[in-house]
């Protein structure tokens, strides 16, 4: 196991602990989160779908949560690569404001500069259930 792929592993520890701060350590000053060229969901104006830039935007990424409760979030796999670190993963969450819930599957891509931190992020779902979420709390 690589060591990107062991970083990737205590960043979800962290995240089901609740440590945003040792999250946002991992990443490069200038780490681009969700950016996309054309991204449907960003469109739409899903707010945890939005792209954001720098330790501050992973910080606001993470505030963009605060309106979903995670029921479930599994790891199901990680596959590494020399920079990249690909993870399978199970979602359930519910939106606290109206009650929906959404199931999804999906793959976290990280991508790694030469000095171990997290440069780019981004969540490969299924944008229309969450669009269609995040249109029921409008």
């Amino acid at each position: 196991m690589s060591d990107h792929s062991q970083t990737v592993r205590s960043m979800y520890d962290a995240f089901h602990r609740g440590d945003v701060a040792s999250i946002v350590a991992k990443m490069s000053p200038d780490v681009v989160w969700d950016g996309w060229p054309d991204n449907r969901a960003q469109q739409a104006g899903v707010p945890w779908m939005q792209c954001h830039k720098g330790r501050e935007g992973v910080a606001a990424f993470f505030k963009a949560l605060g309106d979903l409760k995670f029921r479930s979030f599994q790891v199901r796999n990680i596959l590494a690569g020399a920079n990249q670190v690909a993870a399978e993963i199970a979602v359930e969450f519910e939106l606290t404001p109206t009650g929906t819930v959404v199931r999804d599957d999906e793959i976290h891509l990280w991508t790694f500069d030469s000095s171990g931190e997290v440069v780019r992020f981004r969540h490969y779902l299924d944008t229309a259930k969450h669009i269609e979420a995040a249109k029921q709390t409008k």
